[in-house]
């Protein structure tokens, strides 16, 4: 029956008009740059009544033109105005960060780098300058990208400055200025060394092999790092934060103290209470801009006197006005410089390139999805920040990289060009020259509340989002980083985070093998319903178009690349000249991944899922889960990573709880196909599917030309020529005998000949009598006699089979209208030797057969032999390629 309720004939389609589920586009992808989370563009969603096809989200780009269809040079001078709202805003965001990270990158706590903040600023800025030049000039595959330095660098840049200082000593102040910043610029250019090296040797799909939770890990410990930092910066304190008796009473017990750094805290509060209702993505920066703003008219309205309020440590100090930009460049005197020392900080030197190194398979990915940028190539955004790097650490400059969320943020206000690239540049160098003066005017809250708030994002990221996302050992390792970061230092929280994951993955995975045990198509393994023959050589056709691969043992982050890989070689279509590739030689439709083996998968492999469905999806691929048990390790680890969700399908996903489900659904939307498209057929059908599930209905032709299309229409078009033509005014049981043995008579034999016309299967039907079945009944159990075959015209059969010592039953086969069953056993028998059945049959719908039993059969030899040869013969040919296709899938589920 049709899920609606009507009969399904031959010539309806075997899926309903109406989607009894909707698909829906991927959940989302995290982005651990500043610990936020971004969403992926949703595809478009349908409405309740139309069919499911595929939708592209659409390209992002500029705002249309304001100059309209102005002369092509009179085009070139406009588009520059056209990119000024984008520069702005990306102008407002450099500042914003430079306040924050720049006045932050010497440990101004310190005696030695009390003043330092203007240094700092100078230095992001240069940084800013050469990374936007080199992205913006063809260095990023990114038209609008922007870069700059990051916050997770600051720590490892303050251990650099600390060790140098126990290296030289406070009294050599001018030693130690020197040092540390030959140090930040060897660390610049060694960082981009790595990224050059990487990128060109194209060797970044290593960095997918670190653990991903490691990474949070380490994110995490860097969220501690500028919630402390915070208070540093905010209480005015002289020495860092030390976790005594002592410091712990100045803070809270020194009432002036603790008004300072609360009130930056308690801001930063604020602003994350403001985020639950407000979730545009200008509300960070346009907060910052105004809290300025807020804060002086405060001060105005109290009548306070401003140099007072700065004297009180509420407003960074005035900066000399006869500094000029570039003087931090005098800093730099080679001859001062304590090599020994520097050597000391080479091992924080290469656990920031190693950090650093971690981030930019993170940010690129992500801003191409954001973006709808497909096949990204991380290697060329590696050596695009090899010679970013390389270039500021020769000007003496930090670290940079792609920063997501300022480049989202400028791309979609109209910066989505290579030349809005560079005036974001030009206005950046021309801030920078304007001096750091601004220092001075700026309170000390808003310095404050920005690091206290990107340190309560990323420690939200690390220990909060991973609760019940990460397997339990995993989550462990997180606290352990961040505990060890805070305590111990930077260098040692990775060091020992490696170590433990190390310790937990042997724990995990020992004598693991390999994660795919075993690669199937549709035309080896198949379901286990009875069909018509004509749609078992339909189905031999185009089963190539099922792939199913069986995996087994634990999934982790370092095998699930290889699942990863295999599926990408299954949909290669090669390259322009050379169209020779998986997908041109055997295109598929649906993807099966059985998961019966799977002992269980870490965090990195259910994230790798959502990778998986959205690159299937890209090219209109199904991907079908099946052996997911519920309530399962793995079914939770996939639903938090967002591959599926309770109370809804999502667009190009589908989950069987056993792989025959799985295979069924598939061959039926192949097979819509076939009634869709093959010649009316004279003869009217009943329902050929058993809709045992929910089916949704498929756009299967999306694209007339695709190589999946013209395999279904040739299957079509050679399936069409194999129908026996017949009357229409045949009655029962002619029609069905016509039906179930019609054309496999005329395959058989070449010619049609006498004994295959409609007045063979005429005669035939003389020794059959009907049978009615009501829904449930049980036609015969296990061990009876086997004393008759079936033909069943209309409804299903479950053929069924005791499967543990409590004589529980597992469906075998589900058994379609136009088959017949029971016919081995019948021609094994005589009357001295009475073979018994296998199995239990029940009806599964009200039903109604046609029995051919022992005593017809023998009655139909002694009348004409040539007749029962002939049915024989067509009846253990149809058995033969039944028990074939049970035998594949049997062998398919003991391997």
């Amino acid at each position: 029956m049709h899920p609606s309720g009507e009969s399904v004939s031959e010539h309806q389609p075997l899926l309903s008009s109406t989607p009894q589920v909707q698909y829906q586009s991927v959940q989302h992808d995290q982005d651990l740059r500043r610990g936020s989370i971004q969403t992926l563009p949703d595809l478009q969603r349908l409405p309740s009544h139309a069919s499911v096809s595929y939708v592209r989200p659409p390209k992002t780009s500029r705002p249309p033109p304001f100059y309209g269809n102005l002369p092509t040079s009179k085009q070139l001078l406009l588009r520059p105005i056209e990119c000024i709202p984008a520069v702005v805003l990306g102008l407002l965001l450099n500042l914003l960060d430079a306040i924050s990270y720049g006045m932050i990158t010497f440990p101004v706590n310190t005696a030695i780098f009390a003043d330092f903040g203007p240094a700092g600023i100078s230095m992001f800025f240069v940084s800013c300058i050469i990374a936007q030049l080199v992205y913006s000039c063809g260095g990023s595959a990114f038209d609008g990208v922007n870069g700059s330095m990051m916050i997770e660098v600051v720590p490892f840049l303050h251990i650099m400055a600390e060790r140098i200082i126990e290296a030289v000593g406070e009294e050599k102040p001018d030693i130690v200025i020197a040092s540390t910043v030959v140090a930040f610029a060897i660390s610049s250019i060694l960082t981009g060394v790595a990224f050059f090296l990487l990128g060109t040797l194209k060797l970044g799909s290593l960095i997918e092999f670190f653990p991903r939770h490691i990474l949070v890990a380490t994110i995490g410990g860097v969220g501690w790092f500028l919630v402390a930092t915070g208070i540093e910066v905010s209480a005015r304190l002289d020495e860092d934060l030390q976790y005594t008796l002592p410091m712990l009473r100045h803070l809270f017990l020194d009432s002036h103290t603790f008004a300072l750094w609360f009130s930056a805290f308690m801001v930063a509060i604020l602003l994350r209470v403001i985020q639950r209702s407000i979730h545009s993505p200008m509300l960070v920066p346009l907060f910052f801009m105004g809290l300025p703003l807020a804060f002086y008219a405060v001060v105005f309205v109290a009548g306070l006197d401003v140099d007072q309020v700065r004297d009180d440590g509420w407003i960074f100090p005035l900066v000399d006005d006869s500094l000029p930009f570039w003087h931090f460049y005098t800093y730099f005197d080679l001859a001062l410089v304590d090599w020994r020392a520097v050597l000391n900080t080479i091992p924080v030197m290469l656990a920031l390139t190693f950090f650093g190194v971690l981030h930019v398979p993170i940010n690129v990915p992500a801003l191409g999805v954001s973006t709808n940028m497909d096949n990204v190539d991380v290697n060329r955004e590696l050596v695009a920040h090899g010679i970013s790097n390389a270039l500021s650490g020769c000007f003496g400059a930090v670290q940079n990289y792609l920063v997501y969320t300022n480049s989202l943020l400028f791309i979609r206000s109209g910066g989505n060009s290579r030349l809005a690239g560079i005036m974001l540049a030009g206005a950046t160098a021309v801030l920078w020259m304007a001096g750091p003066w601004i220092v001075g005017y700026i309170p000390v809250m808003v310095v404050g509340s920005l690091i206290f708030h990107l340190g309560l994002d990323l420690l939200k990221e690390a220990l909060v989002d991973t609760w019940n996302s990460v397997h339990y050992l995993e989550y462990i390792t997180i606290c352990v980083i961040v505990c060890s970061m805070a305590l111990l230092g930077f260098v040692e929280g990775i060091f020992i985070g490696i170590m433990t994951a190390c310790l937990f993955f042997v724990l995990q995975n020992a004598n693991r093998s390999q994660t795919i045990r075993a690669r199937y198509t549709g035309q080896i393994i198949r379901s286990t319903v009875r069909r018509l023959y004509r749609q078992q050589q339909f189905l031999n056709q185009v089963g190539s178009q099922i792939q199913v691969v069986k995996l087994q043992g634990y999934l982790f982050f370092g095998t699930i690349n290889q699942v990863e890989r295999t599926i990408r070689e299954m949909i290669a279509e090669g390259n322009d000249d050379n169209k020779s590739g998986s997908w041109h030689d055997t295109p598929i439709r649906f993807l099966v991944l059985d998961l019966q083996l799977v002992q269980g998968l870490d965090f990195s492999a259910a994230e790798a899922f959502v990778r998986i469905r959205r690159l299937l999806l890209a090219k209109q691929v199904f991907m079908i889960l099946c052996n997911v048990s519920p309530q399962s390790d793995e079914e939770r680890a996939l639903k938090k990573a967002g591959v599926w969700d309770d109370n809804m399908e999502y667009n190009g996903l589908k989950c069987f709880e056993h792989l025959d489900d799985a295979l069924e659904w598939c061959e039926n939307v192949l097979l819509r196909s076939y009634f869709l498209k093959k010649p009316q057929h004279p003869i009217p059908m009943t329902s050929s599917l058993a809709m045992t599930t929910n089916s949704t209905v498929v756009d299967i032709h999306p694209f007339m030309n695709s190589p999946r299309h013209q395999m279904l229409s040739r299957a079509v078009q050679q399936a069409a020529h194999e129908i026996v033509k017949t009357h229409a005014n045949l009655t029962q049981p002619t029609l069905i005998l016509t039906k179930s043995l019609g054309e496999l008579a005329r395959t058989t034999d070449q010619q049609p000949g006498p004994d295959v016309t409609v007045d063979f299967f005429h005669r035939l039907g003389h020794y059959f009598e009907r049978w009615a079945c009501e829904k449930g009944q049980v036609i015969w159990q296990k061990d009876d006699d086997c004393g008759y075959l079936l033909v069943l015209e209309q409804g299903s059969l479950r053929s069924l089979m005791p499967f543990n010592d409590k004589q529980e039953e597992a469906v075998v086969e589900t058994i379609l209208p136009g088959t017949i069953v029971g016919e081995l056993g019948l021609f094994t028998s005589s009357r001295s030797h009475v073979q018994k059945r296998t199995r239990s049959l029940v009806a599964d719908q009200a039903s109604v057969l046609w029995k051919l039993t022992q005593c017809q059969f023998e009655q139909m030899v002694q009348d004409d032999p040539l007749l029962a040869n002939q049915f024989v013969r067509l009846t253990l040919h149809y058995s033969i390629e039944r028990q074939e296709n049970m035998t594949k899938y049997a062998f398919h589920l003991l391997h």
